[in-house]
């Protein structure tokens, strides 16, 4: 939990954000007019900065295509609006859930009751340097991830590169700490801007007050937070991080360890990712997928160097964690690419991890997990756990 440990500051940082997307009237049933809206926020520019639409399906919003409506999707343009979107969300029941790019929601079948609100707000900052010469960069919650890496390695700024083709928001960063390859947004997150629905106001939460570990944190599986912006710090330089995976050294032809320009190593993650159908919108029939699906069992010395015996992917992460691929344990346990699992839901073609098709529901993929889950548990004896947010 999130107790007297974290460390508020007062105030807001400063906001920015690009041009923001025009809003055409609202023409599909369960959409709010615009002149609804308008009268209610008694503002015509204000309007143009967040759409509310009523039974919204949340299938075409998530990666998987899997998923019943909301009570109201609320998109917001403009941070300065999410005052209302406040005073809004309070009008339905329970805490209100965050979306961003859906790329790793399992959305219920009947879908959500409470008001689920998509960050579509947008713009990267250079917001000064820490006194060891860091760079601080600061982002707004919608903005995309993959638009981000590519600024910072554009920019000559190591320390985001290995994250390169991971789909969503830099909201999500926090969240799942995301990460790939080595490196994880805990390296150079410095703080996040959130709103609390608890204290019902505005906070920034120092990094180490974030309690991030192996692709969780305090905002995660909580609706407390809504993510508002997040500052990293980053170094400037021509060369990446050390390469430590061997799947991606192998790309590059280098030594496992070496640094290489940042350009270079992020065109290596990235066909590395797209050959293990990881890349959305580059895997044709796998293209519904969360991408991994468990996280990346933790396991004892012992058994580490058992399974390195058998030429299984194990690492060490920078949590200080040993953990096996859940890949790899998944093919062990028997499973064959393209298996079919239940009705709509299949092994990838590409990876071992699942991917919809027709006929798919949130049941049936959640079943499919617990088929996956028991059989490499009797295979292996490791225990996998799934890393899909169910909304």
């Amino acid at each position: 939990m999130f107790g007297a440990s974290v460390r508020y500051r007062s105030g807001s940082v400063v906001i920015t954000m690009d041009s923001v997307p025009p809003i055409t009237p609202a023409g599909r049933a369960g959409s709010s007019s615009v002149a609804a809206l308008r009268t209610r926020n008694g503002s015509q520019e204000k309007q143009e900065h967040m759409r509310v639409t009523h039974q919204a399906p949340l299938a075409p919003m998530t990666t998987l295509g899997i998923g019943g409506p909301a009570a109201a999707l609320i998109e917001l343009y403009d941070p300065a609006d999410f005052p209302e979107f406040v005073a809004l969300a309070g009008t339905f029941p329970g805490a209100p859930v965050c979306l961003g790019e859906g790329s790793n929601v399992l959305a219920g079948d009947a879908g959500c009751d409470s008001a689920v609100l998509r960050m579509s707000t947008k713009g990267i900052r250079m917001a000064g340097s820490t006194a060891d010469g860091r760079v601080l960069v600061e982002v707004q919650a919608g903005h995309p991830l993959a638009d981000l890496v590519a600024t910072t390695v554009a920019e000559g700024l190591t320390g985001l590169e290995m994250l390169v083709g991971i789909p969503g928001t830099s909201g999500a960063t926090p969240v799942q700490n995301v990460g790939a390859y080595g490196q994880e947004t805990a390296d150079t997150l410095v703080e996040v801007t959130a709103w609390d629905w608890e204290l019902r106001r505005e906070v920034t939460v120092d990094a180490a007050a974030c309690g991030l570990g192996h692709r969780t944190s305090v905002f995660k599986h909580s609706r407390r937070w809504t993510v508002l912006s997040l500052v990293f710090a980053l170094r400037r330089s021509r060369l990446s991080a050390p390469v430590s995976y061997r799947t991606v050294a192998a790309e590059l032809d280098v030594p496992v360890g070496s640094r290489v320009p940042l350009d270079e190593v992020a065109r290596a993650v990235l066909t590395v990712r797209k050959s293990k159908g990881m890349v959305l919108g580059c895997s044709g029939a796998d293209d519904r997928s969360v991408g991994s699906v468990f996280l990346s069992p933790e396991i004892s010395p012992d058994r580490a160097d058992e399974l390195r015996a058998l030429r299984a992917p194990v690492n060490r992460f920078p949590d200080g964690s040993i953990r096996v691929s859940a890949s790899w344990l998944i093919r062990q346990a028997g499973f064959a690419l393209r298996q079919p699992l239940v009705t709509g839901v299949r092994i990838s073609s590409l990876h071992y991890t699942l991917v919809a098709e027709e006929g798919a529901s949130a049941a049936g993929f959640t079943r499919a997990i617990d088929i996956v889950y028991q059989e490499v548990l009797r295979r292996t004896g490791v225990r996998l756990t799934s890393e899909v947010d169910f909304l």
